[in-house]
């Protein structure tokens, strides 16, 4: 084709028209970019994003997060904190992170007694924590953290003790240690009163634990319990034995709490190889505990409990746990040929939680009683959703119902180990840079032979 003066004139036009929205369509794209971001987290145990435990926590806090990072001029630890806090930046954008060097500002350093050589001094609501990584910094404890900065009642959780319960900072695999040293990390503080020595259940405690005593509560004890509920204090109460209550039947009726006898009995548990005494749960009433949770608990050897709430004593009465929907409360022996019977056995599903709350004063009072302590138990707690479901009934009788959330479970190890000598080491070093150093450079090599043969052609 001829060409001319008009026609290189429409060209260069047309081409300038061209660069000048191609420009702007880069511009354009730069501009959203900046405005509006968006990302995905493909890895397989969620490393590079918030769990929902986490995000939920974050959401509730109100105001600026402020984090110091105490650490030398290393230029690839501080790139693994900045990565670390920017999950946590994505969700509450009001997260600031700065360093310190301890090195060049050891006044600095000193006066925020800071001790390790890598640090994080975390405020927030003028209040301040550290944390320490012991080999990485792990979401789980900078969540739990963020929780006790959060929480408003500093109130100690109190237990009774002295008659066989199932204790809060125990060790055996009835106790429920474990769980109260979740609740530690969530920042309670635990105490448990000697009722026999004090003069009354103290009045400035979160609530008071009852977990399933084996052997009777005196007189003295229960009327001192008995006071404290007049008074407008919370209970957690445990129950594993329906028709011994061990001296606190005036306190079951003080409640209005009815106990059928029996068992509950879940054949389905077989599913998931175990015995049919534990009944498996993902039935959940309306209420502040139960809002949103989705996950399966389980309750070996549970036990069925109602409560109806009147004029007379003022209480609200809601339902939580449903289990065993296809099984029953068995009244009879359990073992191996167990089977319903529809004359003495009622059918499932069957509740074995309620939570009770009324206005008393200035404030709300509240109480929950569940026919259950194995599942809070160190042998069943991890279970499931067992320790989240605990947590949040703890958070509500505390009157932290903005916590009451899902719990950021740990993230799976998925580094590899490779072995230190023999045939296995040579082995795994083979793999390795088979992998990651031959056949990148063999792909390379094929692909340029194949360019070049098609180029010949």
């Amino acid at each position: 084709m001829k060409t001319n003066r008009k026609l290189r004139f429409q060209l260069f036009v047309q081409n300038s028209f061209f660069v000048v929205l191609f420009l702007v369509l880069v511009f354009l794209l730069g501009f959203l970019s900046y405005q509006y971001h968006a990302s995905r987290d493909v890895t397989q145990g969620g490393r590079n994003t918030l769990t929902e435990g986490s995000a939920n926590v974050l959401k509730q806090m109100q105001g600026p997060i402020n984090i110091t990072a105490y650490v030398v001029k290393d230029n690839d630890t501080r790139k693994y904190i900045n990565k670390f806090v920017e999950r946590y930046q994505r969700v509450k954008p009001d997260i600031s992170l700065s360093f310190v060097s301890p090195t060049e500002e050891p006044k600095a350093t000193q006066e925020a007694g800071v001790k390790a050589e890598i640090e994080l001094v975390v405020e927030y609501n003028k209040r301040s924590e550290h944390i320490i990584p012991p080999q990485a910094f792990i979401e789980q404890d900078m969540t739990n953290l963020l929780v006790r900065l959060s929480r408003t009642n500093q109130n100690a959780i109190m237990f009774l003790d002295g008659h066989g319960e199932r204790s809060l900072i125990g060790i055996k695999n009835h106790d429920i240690g474990d769980f109260g040293k979740h609740l530690e990390n969530k920042g309670f503080k635990l105490a448990n009163p000697d009722l026999l020595i004090a003069q009354a259940v103290p009045n400035n405690g979160a609530m008071l634990v009852i977990a399933s005593p084996q052997v009777d509560v005196t007189e003295v004890e229960v009327k001192k319990i008995r006071d404290y509920l007049d008074a407008g204090g919370n209970l957690l109460w445990l129950i594993d034995d329906e028709t011994n209550l061990h001296g606190l039947q005036p306190i079951a009726e003080y409640l209005g709490i009815q106990l059928t006898p029996g068992m509950v009995v879940d054949l389905s548990a077989k599913r998931y190889g175990a015995d049919a005494k534990v009944a498996f749960a993902n039935q959940y009433g309306e209420h502040a505990i139960t809002k949103n949770f989705m996950l399966r608990t389980l309750f070996p050897e549970a036990r069925m409990v109602h409560a109806e709430g009147s004029y007379d004593n003022g209480w609200k009465v809601s339902n939580l746990v449903e289990v065993a929907p296809n099984g029953w409360l068995e009244t009879g022996k359990v073992d191996d040929n167990v089977s319903f019977d529809n004359k003495k056995d009622l059918p499932g599903p069957i509740n074995i939680a309620v939570a009770l709350d009324r206005k008393y004063g200035d404030k709300g009072q509240r109480v929950v009683v569940v026919g259950n302590g194995n599942f809070l138990s160190n042998t069943f707690l991890n279970n499931g959703g067992n320790l989240d479901l605990g947590v949040n009934i703890v958070n509500w009788l505390a009157g932290d119902d903005k916590l009451i959330t899902i719990q950021p479970k740990p993230l799976k190890d998925v580094n590899i180990q490779i072995p230190g000598q023999g045939w296995a080491s040579l082995l795994a070093q083979f793999v390795f840079l088979g992998f990651s150093r031959v056949l990148p450079v063999a792909l390379i090599v094929i692909g340029m032979v194949i360019w070049w043969r098609r180029r010949k052609a």
